[in-house]
């Protein structure tokens, strides 16, 4: 029987995208197990999507992760991307808190319950490597690429955070869903587009010092890498982030959309509450979808873009 998608058990979702991770899950999860009771682990799910692994990544997720009360094994068909991988997981996530964190757990996990905790007042919360407003790498030639993209990532998104790469973020489930469905990047450069969004929607975002070690063995090509980001960063400007939507009465009950959703086929879906209406937002390969989710609730199909999303509440379903 698949997962209760509003599972009332479940406060907090884990989402850990891994790539040919085989090697390095087990040890990841080593360095979290000494604070899975501070997750409270009876209440938290841990997703781990195979974004199209080559090696055994999905069967050892199984065995690693496979003792905890709540948790899921999503495959991609092929290799997409970690901003992808990120959007995947948190389109199935059940817990109104939703973490993303790196297979390899490189960002101290100690540091994963006050990120959590931080979101009674934020919506986004970063971790941040940087200290004293500098971010350090174990080498020089790093740190220098790491500060020249910061630089970029400034001048392309208008985003001020020192760090917008670190490997452990925390958002509720709300935004995390709306910021999933608008995003387009794929690659690593999908935290850049996820701040340049939150920033665009009025979304509240905390940067939360953390300490990480470099774990040997990441799939993170040093040399294509890189360029691949910078790429998509200089698209970003350009971006138009237009998705379809169901529009419907300003109380329309989850409930109701939730129903509907399921017999359109779709899911990760969120409200858009505003004073006269409600937006039903979709991926923006879900057309169909929305006109299915419209005959169903009485509603209308239109699109929308960011600022058509300004201000208004935002809802999970």
């Amino acid at each position: 029987m698949p997962p209760d998608p509003n599972d009332p058990d479940i406060a907090i979702t884990v989402v850990v995208p891994a790539f040919n991770e085989a090697q390095r899950l087990r040890r990841g999860f080593a360095r979290l197990q000494p604070f899975l009771e501070e997750l409270d682990v009876e209440h938290t799910e841990f997703v781990i999507v195979d974004d199209g692994s080559t090696d055994d990544t999905a069967r050892e997720a199984l065995a690693v992760y496979g003792g905890l009360p709540h948790r899921l094994v999503v495959q991609q068909p092929s290799n997409r991307g970690k901003g992808a991988a990120v959007r995947l997981g948190v389109a199935v996530a059940r817990g109104e808190r939703v973490l993303a964190v790196d297979a390899d757990m490189a960002i101290d996990p100690r540091h994963y319950r006050a990120m959590i905790d931080e979101l009674d007042r934020a919506d986004l919360v970063a971790g941040s490597r940087a200290h004293d407003g500098h971010l350090r790498y174990e080498s020089r030639t790093r740190t220098v690429a790491g500060r020249v993209f910061n630089r970029l990532v400034r001048h392309y998104t208008g985003v001020t955070l020192v760090d917008t790469q670190c490997g452990a973020k925390a958002f509720r489930r709300g935004p995390a869903r709306l910021l999933g469905l608008l995003g387009m990047v794929d690659g690593f450069a999908y935290d850049a587009e996820f701040f340049l969004l939150a920033r665009q929607l009025g979304l509240t975002v905390l940067a939360h010092p953390v300490t990480w070690e470099d774990v040997a063995g990441s799939s993170v090509h040093l040399r294509s890498a890189p360029l691949a980001m910078i790429a998509d960063l200089r698209t970003l400007p350009r971006t138009r982030h237009v998705n379809p939507v169901v529009v419907a009465a300003a109380d329309v009950s989850p409930e109701s959309v939730a129903h509907a959703a399921r017999g359109a086929r779709v899911q990760g879906l969120v409200i858009a509450r505003g004073a006269e209406d409600a937006l039903i937002v979709l991926s923006r390969d879900d057309a169909i979808g929305a006109t299915s989710i419209a005959a169903a609730i009485g509603g209308a199909v239109r699109t929308t873009d960011v600022a058509g999303l300004v201000g208004r509440a935002i809802e999970a379903v």
